[in-house]
């Protein structure tokens, strides 16, 4: 079988996955979830007209070319409106966020006026409607504010509570089913036999599930055992996984059960084998109604292949536009020989130049299972298959980690 290059690769992964069905969550829990419906105003904002600042409401055209004297003849704190009409003459102590009172439309800030008893002197005249904030300046009833597809930060929540918004439609955050396989693996803090390994992978893969909006389901490890890896499988199956993660053993090693136990299973196998490095053992398919991802066992090889098809699968259930990788250019800061017929993704340090140009370094080692390097790892420069040698000071397309 071919290695299938890694843009068809994705647009299969991609091809017919539709957005997660809604659900209403409050407010206070929908920083970071996916809005799934446009967001309409329930009122206008602000409602009436309020003052900008502290200070005294006047008649502009009370003002005359030398000093004024006004009246003060009552006082209107934030959220309690003076009810009267101030007349000729007249003015009336406001306040910050306080409406402004009938027959007013001009704001004296505080510093402008000097207050003796119940008058105050205008030290210096404001423009007409200086420090007034109109009914509606921020937004309207009926207006159509926040629109998806949009991941909901502090600024819109912010915008929503003001629209009077106490619950907001979202797209259901996927569950994704997180499987280790391998007899050479146990848990973190766990002691190793003398021929194990610390399992890693997991915790890299749940860290980005959570990053890309999605619930991880850890399901543990399995180890090379058929019997035990399906009931693992069927697992997830069971909790309603969106997606299922499995981490090593895809390859076609004796040992390697994960591709022929998900058969038996009922998996539909989409692709297998992808033209990159690290990450050419990629398995995709569908069991049911769950998309199954194979990602390699190389800890590095499964946290970039995660990177690269896992977020964008996700990003599509969350209804947005799945990034490109190598949206970016920077400039190398030392030289690349030329690439073989799979896409590269070369870990490197990113920095800037002291014009601002973006850096990369390349490390020298790329070896797939060394986390050190890609924890250290600012960015990935993209190398197309075939691409040639590349001197250092060439602009090369980058992924930002």
């Amino acid at each position: 079988m071919s290695l299938m290059p890694v843009d068809e690769a994705l647009t299969k992964l991609l091809s017919g996955v539709k957005p997660l069905e809604t659900e209403y969550v409050p407010l206070e829990s929908a920083n970071g979830r996916y809005l799934s419906a446009p967001l309409v105003s329930t009122r206008t904002q602000p409602p009436f007209a309020a003052s900008a600042m502290d200070g005294y409401a006047i008649r502009h055209e009370d003002l005359s070319a030398s000093r004024t004297s006004l009246t003060v003849v009552g006082e209107a704190p934030a959220g309690h409106g003076f009810s009267g009409t101030v007349g000729n003459g007249e003015t009336v102590r406001i306040f910050t966020g306080a409406p402004v009172p009938a027959g007013t439309d001009t704001i004296l800030i505080q510093e402008n006026a000097e207050r003796e008893g119940e008058r105050i002197t205008v030290l210096e005249n404001p423009a007409k409607g200086a420090f007034v904030r109109p009914a509606g300046l921020d937004f309207s009833e009926g207006d159509v504010l926040l629109q998806p597809p949009l991941k909901l930060a502090y600024r819109h929540l912010a915008l929503a509570a003001a629209m009077n918004h106490a619950v907001l439609p979202v797209h259901r955050r996927p569950k994704v089913a997180i499987l280790a396989t391998g007899d050479e693996l146990v848990r973190p803090g766990t002691e190793p036999g003398p021929d194990q390994i610390i399992a890693s992978n997991h915790a890299g893969i749940a860290a980005l599930v959570e990053d890309c909006g999605g619930q991880p389901l850890d399901l543990g490890i399995s180890p090379d055992e058929p019997v035990a890896l399906a009931n693992h499988v069927r697992r997830a199956i069971t909790e309603k996984a969106d997606i299922l993660v499995t981490l090593g053993g895809a390859s076609v090693g004796d040992h390697d059960l994960v591709q022929s136990v998900l058969g038996q299973e009922g998996m539909d196998l989409a692709f297998w084998r992808i033209a990159m490095r690290p990450g050419k053992p990629l398995m995709a398919g569908r069991l049911g109604g769950t998309k199954v991802l194979g990602l390699p066992g190389n800890p590095v090889s499964s946290l970039i292949c995660g990177l690269l098809f896992l977020k964008p699968l996700m990003q599509a259930m969350l209804g947005q536009t799945p990034e490109q990788s190598g949206p970016q250019q920077a400039i190398l800061a030392s030289s690349l020989p030329e690439n073989d017929r799979r896409q590269d993704y070369v870990r490197a340090t990113l920095s800037r130049s002291a014009n601002g140009d973006l850096v990369v370094t390349p490390f020298s080692r790329q070896d797939s299972s060394m986390l050190n390097l890609l924890a250290k790892s600012g960015a990935l420069v993209v190398r197309p298959p075939h691409a040639p040698a590349l001197e250092a000071g060439a602009e090369v397309p980058i992924l930002v980690l």
